[in-house]
């Protein structure tokens, strides 16, 4: 085996499958695969999650509640027992070694095989979790290595050293697997193996960073060496595990780089700003933009009349006004004789847009049309030749936008709305849809700056970071359904002063399986139980889009008192004497969601409430939801909530953002590092030779493994 593998020797012994290791049967084969491992190199990156000190016994009375320890013991008493509360049955010995005694404990058991196990007088080494109870220093299930008659316990710890007097790693396992098992496989595969694995950062960048070369690392973190810190090994902020973080990070952010450097190199429209329709905009709109808007509506400007596309996030909280900052963006394509296309994750929210949009373009003479899947076949056609033919200046729709026969005259601006919901082939996508066009992506999901890096590292950022004036935080209150009556009274009373309510529901029809109230049944009920004299009217997902419209103007007018509604009005609407929002199982609802709902209130300059009712059936996840949102109005706290609930995956859906995969780093816990390694990969990336030198061929090749074709930018050679 040669000592510095070339990284293709790397990658091709890496790939070599389980069934090859010794002791991996078929059967394991099939358990390991359950665990998503099928080669050497899953399970050289599958770490372990903890680990085991068992470098020295410890006499029985001086061991301590809430740790691990090991230590020897000789069984003094052995036998079934029954608790008196639950009356569930047990098995426990009581083992002692001179000093002192300690109960063993096993709920889950054979009867006569464990009976056999512990006769009285037998001696063994045991290892476990150490609890106190009433009391009673005990272990539940603790693992155990028995002594042959006569044998020095000493040398018994000497002859496993994958068990005894060692660091131990503690695996992640599936059902049938034992750590005893998982250990010997593990150590096969590092012994054998992990001398395969090379990462071929620059030599510069190994030695600023004091990262340890990827074997050695692999090596120490699977084993480590008797010198090696437990609480550094608990924490993940030992030498080892920082090294495979950084590697991972690192590609991470080169591909980011390249996806940056690859805009930056490509020809753009370097579009003149006029303000042939921004300047008659302003003027039409019944609010002065905030500085926020302004600022950002600037940096957007200035990277539209670049010759290079515009890759920009931006990222502002409900209510801070990104739809007019992506009309006046809009405005300027089309004032240099393009086309705009607008992409939203669904039918609502898309339309949601084009109601918004099609009044403003109307009064200032331009075409907008709405594509979705649900668009008739003929005015599909339609559509498609206005596109064609450049007569449909805007394009607003879902992702029916990015199908193959959607082909614009010419594509100047592509603006794609709560970008978390899309992934980076889908915006891929849409740049294709014309020559290098600019590209706006929106999100009102406050995205933490570690996430913002990973997922957004190719954008530049945006964020709106203001309301518009005159607005007050939104109070928000828990109701328990038993106490719905005071909800109502709440609602009642702000009608009284003239105020307006939207009541949200979150299904849209009864089914058989649901006992949910729907928006349609609720608003019947309202009406004749609740409040009978008031003017109420029901929007859902349903109703054409006409009908839509004409209910969200009714309320807007006032001509009614209460809107009853599914989250259709999740986005889009502004009322701003709509002072309570009463949502209906709450638990129901995702923190970005009801963070959006809440953001429908608040809008003016009187007090707003949202009330949120909670089901009796309320999980613990959905009563955290529920305190997070009581708790804060403030979008960053919310979303860095969200991301502790769901985890980043779901969080971001990164399953489909087009990223490379994570092994061994976490985005939650590696902000830091991400930095680091962000800054080393970009100034890599900058090289001029960086596509092309023979210097970082292995580089280019190792990046490109890592992403596979998810690199729609860059030509790696």
């Amino acid at each position: 085996m040669s000592l510095e593998p070339t990284y293709e020797q790397s990658h091709k012994y890496l790939a070599t499958p389980l069934d090859t290791i010794r002791g991996v049967g078929p059967r394991l084969v099939e358990k390991l695969a359950k665990m998503g491992l099928s080669t050497v190199e899953h399970a050289l990156y599958t770490l372990p999650f903890r680990y085991e000190d068992r470098r020295q016994l410890t006499p029985i009375a001086k061991i301590n509640p809430d740790s691990r320890e090991l230590f020897i013991g000789e069984v003094l008493t052995s036998g079934e027992k029954t608790t008196s509360r639950s009356r569930r049955k047990l098995f426990e010995v009581i083992v002692g070694d001179g000093s002192g005694t300690i109960s063993l404990k096993w709920f889950h058991y054979r009867k006569p095989w464990i009976e056999k196990q512990y006769p009285i007088g037998r001696k063994a080494i045991f290892c476990g979790e150490v609890k106190r109870f009433g009391g009673i220093t005990e272990i539940h299930h603790p693992d155990v290595e028995f002594l042959a008659a006569g044998q020095d316990p000493i040398a018994l710890l000497q002859a496993d050293p994958l068990t005894f007097g060692r660091i131990l790693p503690v695996y992640p396992l599936t059902e049938g697997l034992t750590q005893k098992t998982a250990r010997k496989i593990w150590k096969q595969i590092v012994d054998r193996y992990a001398g395969f694995a090379a990462s071929p950062l620059p030599e510069d960048v190994l030695k600023r960073q004091r990262l340890l070369p990827l074997a050695d690392a692999l090596r120490q973190v699977h084993f480590p060496d008797s010198e090696s810190s437990l609480s550094e090994l608990e924490e993940g902020s030992d030498r080892a595990r920082y090294t495979l973080v950084f590697d991972e990070l690192f590609y991470l952010e080169l591909g980011m780089a390249l996806k940056h450097r690859g805009v930056l190199l490509e020809e753009g429209h370097a579009f003149k700003v006029e303000h042939l329709y921004t300047k008659p905009l302003a003027k039409m709109l019944p609010f002065r933009l905030t500085d926020a808007q302004r600022r950002v509506l600037g940096e957007i400007k200035r990277d539209m009349m670049a010759p290079h596309p515009m890759n920009r996030l931006l990222q502002g909280d409900v209510g801070s006004g990104k739809t007019v900052v992506a009309l006046m963006a809009a405005l300027v394509a089309i004032e240099n004789h393009t086309q705009v296309a607008v992409v939203a994750p669904t039918e609502i929210l898309a339309e949601q847009h084009f109601l918004q949009f099609h009044q403003w373009m109307d009064a200032l003479g331009l075409t907008v049309v709405f594509l979705s899947g649900s668009t008739t076949a003929a005015r599909r056609r339609e559509i498609l030749q206005q596109l064609r033919d450049g007569t449909a200046h805007m394009l607003v729709g879902t992702h029916a936008v990015l199908q193959d026969d959607v082909h614009f005259s010419e594509l100047g601006l592509g603006i794609i709305d709560e970008q978390h919901r899309f992934g980076v082939l889908q915006r891929a996508c849409l740049r294709k849809k014309g020559k290098h066009p600019d590209l706006l992506v929106m999100t009102a999901t406050p995205i933490p700056r570690t996430l913002a890096l990973t997922v957004y590292g190719d954008l530049s950022l945006s964020v709106i970071d203001e309301l518009p004036p005159g607005r007050s935080p939104v109070q928000t209150k828990i109701v328990a359904e038993s106490s719905r009556r005071r909800a109502y009274q709440q609602i009642a009373d702000e009608l009284a002063n003239g105020r307006q309510a939207y009541i949200v529901y979150p299904l849209v029809e009864e089914t058989e399986n649901s006992d949910l109230l729907a928006a349609t049944e609720g608003a019947g009920y309202l009406q004749e139980k609740v409040y009978p004299d008031r003017r109420i009217g029901v929007l859902h997902g349903k109703m054409r889009s006409e009908e839509k419209e004409a209910i969200m103007r009714t309320f807007k007018t006032g001509e009614l008192d209460i809107l009853v509604s599914t989250t259709v009005i999740e986005v889009g609407i502004d009322v701003p004497n709509a002072t309570v929002m009463m949502i209906e199982h709450a638990e129901r609802f995702g923190l970005a969601q009801l963070h959006q709902l809440r953001g429908r209130v608040g809008r003016g300059a009187h007090q707003s409430y949202c009330l949120l009712v909670k089901s009796r059936r309320c999980s613990e996840d959905g009563q955290r939801r529920l305190d997070v949102m009581a708790a804060t109005t403030d979008g960053f706290r919310i979303a860095e909530a969200d991301l502790e609930i769901r985890g980043p995956g779901e969080f971001l859906g990164t399953r489909q953002s087009g990223l490379p995969d994570f092994r061994v780093a976490n985005l939650l816990r590696h902000g830091r590092i991400l930095e680091q390694a962000r800054q080393e990969a970009f100034t890599i990336a900058e090289d001029p030779s960086f596509l092309t030198s023979d210097r970082y061929r292995e580089l280019r090749q190792a990046l490109k493994d890592r992403w596979g074709d998810r690199l729609e930018l860059a030509s790696l050679g």
